[in-house]
């Protein structure tokens, strides 16, 4: 009497180049969030950018809720 017995792999597997985009996606928005204070814009509005500080505004709440101290 002979068995044979089916062995199914399956690999799922992410691309490296995938983990890098999101790891970059990841470490810009962390950045916006947490640590802009006019970076970001002053590459066009040059020293306004950093009086008027845009996106901190925006996302103000959002760094309270993720525990950056930003005042």
């Amino acid at each position: 009497m002979s068995e044979s017995q089916q062995i199914n792999v399956s690999k799922s597997s992410v691309s490296k180049i995938a983990i890098l985009a999101l790891s970059i996606i990841f470490a810009v928005g962390l950045f916006v969030v947490g640590f802009d204070q006019g970076h970001i814009f002053s590459l066009v509005y040059g020293e306004q950018a950093f009086t008027d500080l845009y996106i901190h505004e925006l996302t103000h709440d959002m760094r309270h809720a993720a525990g950056f101290p930003c005042h």
